[in-house]
């Protein structure tokens, strides 16, 4: 990054399917990190919706950036000076049938850019295929914070995606996830890789809490090029 950067973990938990009570609770937290003059906050996963919707995907999903809930994050950017990612349920402007997973960046000046998550687990309690489509895009963002990337959940597993963004001039990588706690020991070895192997800073946001009987276990971390782990 071109300077010292102030990033905040904004680790939440979702209500599911109800899109204002989960906007509400971001501007609390992105209030809150503000006060400790944050320059950018990243909420988890689909934090917009929460993750077990299911067949509430269609009914929930918004355009990117023309929707109702990306014009509200991006009042709280501006009115608070802030950059802000997070996960939404986008449909596809050229198809309302189409969905995707994906992290959308807002900075104070407005919307910035999104990114449509690239590998979909559908096995055990995952059946996101079954839903989204997926993204084949790794677009890198020029910011007045540094060049940023956004990679989510799944994604961290595959090395290429991170290194995409690390060859286009990421110095931070977002990854905003879901993660279940069965799959915690995965996620804090492999984010400590993607940033050792890429030498970027990686900061990861995981939702908290228990949606229809799945537990996520949160431990979001800002994690150093050299691998340590700056905050948790």
């Amino acid at each position: 990054m071109s300077r010292e950067i102030t990033v905040a973990l904004g680790q939440m938990s979702c209500r599911a399917g109800d899109k204002e009570h989960n906007i509400e609770t971001m501007e609390r937290m992105v209030k809150r990190a503000k006060k400790r003059k944050a320059d950018l906050i990243a909420f988890p996963e689909l934090a917009l919706t929460g993750y077990v919707v299911r067949d509430r995907a269609y009914e929930l999903a918004e355009t990117i950036p023309n929707g109702p809930s990306t014009g509200r994050i991006k009042e709280i950017a501006e009115k608070l000076n802030i950059h802000i990612i997070t996960g939404i349920i986008e449909r596809s402007p050229r198809a309302s049938a189409v969905l995707h997973n994906t992290a959308v960046l807002i900075s104070p000046q407005g919307y910035v850019g999104k990114y449509q998550k690239m590998y979909l687990p559908t096995h055990s309690v995952f059946e996101e295929k079954r839903y989204f489509r997926p993204g084949y895009q790794t677009p890198v963002f020029e910011t007045r914070i540094g060049r940023l990337g956004m990679i989510i959940c799944y994604d961290v597993y595959f090395p290429e995606v991170s290194r995409l963004l690390s060859v286009k001039g990421a110095k931070l990588i977002v990854c905003i996830s879901d993660s279940p706690s069965v799959r915690r020991g995965f996620f804090e070895t492999l984010t400590v890789a993607r940033a050792i192997e890429n030498t970027v800073f990686v900061a990861f946001v995981n939702l908290a809490g228990i949606e229809d009987g799945l537990q996520f276990w949160g431990g979001s971390r800002m994690i150093a090029p050299s691998g340590s782990v700056i905050s948790q």
